[in-house]
């Protein structure tokens, strides 16, 4: 994900141990990030992320997904975006950038 929105203070502090450990709530009301329903009903889609301007975020993931699934995505979109590289998600998960 590319922005051009300036990288906030909160962000610059999340290490890969903090991103991981960190309860997913919390981690949200951090990064001023919110979690929304998605409408996409594809069994491929696991979730997006998108970067307002103002550098708040976006997740949006299928509801009724398994919470460790959405746990697992959200940290690894989350770490993409702020530059908090988690390592590749097992298959058959994939970060695509569009």
């Amino acid at each position: 994900m590319q922005s051009t929105a300036p990288c906030p203070p909160a962000r610059r502090s999340i290490t890969r141990a903090r991103l991981l450990d960190t309860p997913l709530d919390d981690l949200l009301l951090e990064l001023n990030a919110e979690l929304h329903p998605s409408s996409i009903t594809d069994q491929g889609f696991v979730g997006a992320v998108v970067q307002h301007e103002d550098g708040s975020l976006a997740l949006w993931m299928p509801p009724g997904q398994p919470r460790l699934e959405r746990d697992t995505v959200a940290r690894a979109m989350l770490g993409h975006v702020i530059g908090v590289p988690l390592g590749a998600l097992p298959e058959p998960y994939q970060l695509t950038e569009v």
